[in-house]
């Protein structure tokens, strides 16, 4: 079912930092309000005033200027705890999370749909509800209380506005040929938005099967994978792409040291009218974690109605509480993005069950 948003509903502008790729340690970024040594992610004494947080990449900046940055500081401000931050892909951090379960040493885990579900599934998580979480709408978060939205966000494609005078239309027009050698998205199956192509294509296109026949079609475009969505934004910035695949929130913080590109929605076919459907960034304690009274504050804060008004005022997102009502700047043009795209809300549940088999599919259609 489609529904186009209101301005005080979901497509409300708040959401954070620049996404630029951030140099890789031991397959992840370990950082904390101070760096942290690749080898370690903090102390196993339940005691210790840290926390060790996984997430998907997108709300911290290198420049020190988003959601994390603020959030994460303030926060050791005010209650003496360090955050140690680990950041990889969305499917990379359920898979290395999965990997410490008999020695856990993450607290929370952030990360996007379907891969939240994902650790849900695999016995990662433990029943927590934040402080504020009776104000994220229902479909935000986990019915069980394992996991909670803390930032919502929106698929999106990105294009070159200098080399492009507006952007592709339909799914069909990025099979045009002027695209070849031009055209990139991130790894279904690995990357959070690289598994939402694969998604936004099987409810535009109908199921499995035209899906994957569609996606076949397009990879004679593709440049071919990318562990990162965060590395197409420059690269499309640059020229060195004309599309590239994103989402709003990241890709919105970052025009403005990224000016030439631009957002749009593929329709599912011409003429129809632009559609996408949330991201968000979803939250939730570790199962065993070792500092576990201290997860549970750090989930209380960021939820926070002080701080969830910092998803926009900072970086550029929107809230994942249904109480606070951005008025900023960047909540304004956020909006404007988002005015007259249809929302759909995709099958998780779905999603979640069979994304094994729509990622071997979809490695087969493409031959990835």
């Amino acid at each position: 079912m489609r529904t186009t948003p209101s301005p005080h509903s979901r497509p409300r502008p708040e959401r954070l930092a620049a996404r630029k790729p951030l140099a890789a340690c031991c397959g992840a970024l370990v950082l904390g309000v101070s760096l942290t040594a690749c080898g370690g992610t903090g102390s196993a004494d339940a005691d210790a005033k840290e926390i060790t947080v996984y997430s998907a990449d997108g709300l911290k900046s290198e420049r020190g200027d988003g959601f994390y940055d603020r959030a994460f500081a303030d926060f050791e401000k005010k209650t003496g705890i360090k955050v140690n931050y680990v950041e990889s892909g969305s499917g990379a951090a359920v898979q290395r999370l999965a990997r410490e379960k008999a020695n856990t040493k993450a607290d929370v885990l952030v990360t996007l749909p379907p891969f939240i579900q994902q650790a849900d599934g695999k016995g990662l998580l433990e029943t927590y509800r934040p402080k504020g979480s009776e104000q994220v709408a229902a479909a935000d978060k986990d019915p069980q209380g394992k996991w909670t939205s803390i930032v919502n966000n929106y698929f999106c494609f990105i294009y070159n506005k200098k080399e492009l005078t507006q952007p592709p239309q339909s799914w069909q027009d990025l099979t045009d040929g002027r695209f070849a050698g031009k055209l990139q998205y991130s790894t279904p199956g690995v990357a959070g938005d690289g598994t939402a192509v694969v998604i936004k294509a099987l409810h535009d296109f109908g199921g499995q099967g035209p899906a994957m026949e569609f996606l076949k079609k397009l990879q004679a475009n593709n440049v071919g994978p990318s562990a990162s969505t965060g590395q197409l934004a420059p690269k499309t910035d640059k020229g060195e792409l004309l599309v590239a695949n994103g989402d709003v929130q990241m890709n919105y913080a970052n025009m403005k040291s990224m000016p030439n590109q631009g957002i749009f929605f593929p329709a599912a076919k011409p003429g129809a009218k632009p559609a996408t459907f949330a991201l968000p960034y979803a939250a939730g304690l570790v199962k065993n974690a070792p500092h576990a009274a201290n997860a549970k504050k750090l989930l209380d804060y960021l939820l926070s109605e002080p701080v969830q008004r910092q998803v926009s005022e900072v970086g550029g997102g929107f809230t994942a509480r249904k109480d606070v009502k951005a008025t900023d700047e960047n909540a304004t043009a956020l909006a404007k993005i988002m005015a007259g795209v249809d929302i759909f809300q995709p099958d998780w549940q779905d999603i979640n069950k069979n994304l094994d088999s729509y990622v071997r599919a979809w490695k087969t259609a493409t031959g990835s």
